[in-house]
């Protein structure tokens, strides 16, 4: 496991940060707003591993920081890839989610699922 760091809603608790953990991968992210609301939610959950291909304003964004509400390593250890292909390249596995109605049939697997 990572070093230890204070995230979550209760900054009096300690938690692990995961650099061994998954990547969110956010792919052709359009506001730095929502990047940094799932900045937050990792940051809730110790994750630190954030992907970002192609964001529509670019990288750094200014608009992510008062979002990301302190999750300031987060912010810091982004990457941004060209394409999905290279940000996905050194990962094992690969679970892909939207809110997005799709035309095809896909299996649906539940988070739990993921991690077994």
């Amino acid at each position: 496991m990572g070093k230890e760091l204070v995230a979550g809603t209760d900054h009096k608790k300690p938690s692990k940060i995961q650099d061994d953990g998954p990547a969110i991968i956010l792919i052709v992210p359009q506001l730095g707003e929502n990047i940094g609301k799932a900045v937050r939610a990792m940051y809730n959950f110790g994750l630190t591993d954030l992907r970002l291909v192609a964001p529509r304003d670019g990288w750094p964004n200014e608009a992510a920081v008062a979002p990301a509400a302190g999750a300031d390593i987060v912010l810091e250890r982004a990457r941004v890839y060209d394409t999905t292909a290279e940000a996905i390249a050194d990962l094992e596995y690969v679970y892909a989610t939207t809110a997005r109605p799709r035309d095809m049939i896909k299996e649906v697997v539940t988070p739990k699922h993921c991690v077994d």
